[in-house]
């Protein structure tokens, strides 16, 4: 269940059928700048570090990353390369519009070696993942076949679910994150991620399509519409410990925004700017709500082994 997605990210502008964080608010952006510079402190600030992102959208998170720490932090913005992993030429030319001196890549693995702090915001949940029903008599994997789902014989997913149930699976995430830890294992660093999903590893069918900012038939004209399914952060979270890494959280959007300083944020600039302060304010509402984005999104942050506690998390 990725091919359409990959179609569709190449094909057509995403952001028509979904918006993301960073169009929310630039504070969003502006705050995990403020988080990074304070990272890169930890880290010792050396002199010279890779600021990557990983699904960079538009490019807006790092503009509004970039633009906070110019001006709070400018010791940390005269030390970052910045390099986004991204697949997409035609996203890469919004990118290019916003952050003109950025390096591409189209995968991990060929990010220059040394020191990093990464941002993957909204990634991990387009990954193509796996389907496993668990029925009476054992488990059927579903598939796509001509247009529609067939379900076919398995040997199950890795682990047990009532009947009934549906378990998903992402392979593709799991590896991601196994070369992600290694990498800061190896040359030391942080990562960030926030996207949709659980804390535990529950059962649950999240696959859903997105057209035109509405739910859509995920397997009516493939490649128009976007894919995603919610990220079990308890999988992404093994996977890092198991590559050596140190995992902080997941904690709730919400609770990490707020620990950032976003309200006091949101404050000051309705002060500064009262005509757009119910503006301010419900975008802030929109990204850190309990009952919206707050609550169902989730932020980890991955480190190399011995990190001080990051911003945001707990011991």
């Amino acid at each position: 269940m990725g091919l359409a997605n990959a179609a569709y990210y190449a094909g057509r502008d995403p952001f028509l059928d979904f918006t993301t964080s960073p169009e929310i608010s630039q504070v969003f952006g502006e705050l995990l700048g403020a988080w990074s510079a304070v990272v890169w402190q930890f880290m010792g600030a050396p002199a010279r570090v890779a600021f990557v992102e990983v699904g960079p959208g538009r490019g807006t998170l790092m503009q509004d990353a970039l633009r906070c720490v110019g001006r709070v932090a400018p010791g940390f913005a005269g030390a970052v390369d910045v390099h986004f992993v991204e697949t997409s030429r035609r996203l890469r030319g919004e990118q290019a519009l916003r952050v003109a001196h950025a390096t591409w890549h189209d995968e991990l693995e060929s990010l220059p070696s040394g020191p990093c702090i990464l941002v993957a915001n909204e990634f991990l949940d387009a990954l193509p993942i796996r389907q496993f029903l668990r029925q009476e008599g054992g488990w059927k994997e579903r598939y796509v076949v001509d247009g529609r789902f067939v379900e076919r014989e398995s040997d199950g997913p890795g682990r047990d679910a009532a009947v009934g149930e549906v378990v998903e699976v992402c392979e593709a995430a799991r590896a991601w994150m196994g070369t992600l830890a290694r990498r800061l294992v190896a040359d030391g660093g942080a990562a960030l991620i926030l996207d949709y999903g659980t804390s535990e590893s529950l059962p649950g069918d999240s696959f859903q399509a997105l057209r035109g900012g509405r739910p859509a038939d995920a397997l009516m004209d493939p490649g128009s519409a976007d894919l995603t399914a919610h990220v079990d952060f308890a999988a992404m979270r093994r996977a890092a410990l198991s590559a050596g890494a140190e995992v902080w959280g997941p904690v709730t959007q919400g609770i990490f925004l707020g620990r950032l300083g976003l309200l006091q944020r949101i404050d000051a600039l309705a002060a500064a700017n009262p005509e757009k302060a119910g503006a301010l304010r419900e975008a802030a509402m929109r990204l850190a709500s309990s009952a919206r984005m707050g609550g169902l999104f989730k932020a980890m942050c991955v480190t190399q082994p011995g990190f001080p506690v990051p911003p945001g998390f707990v011991a």
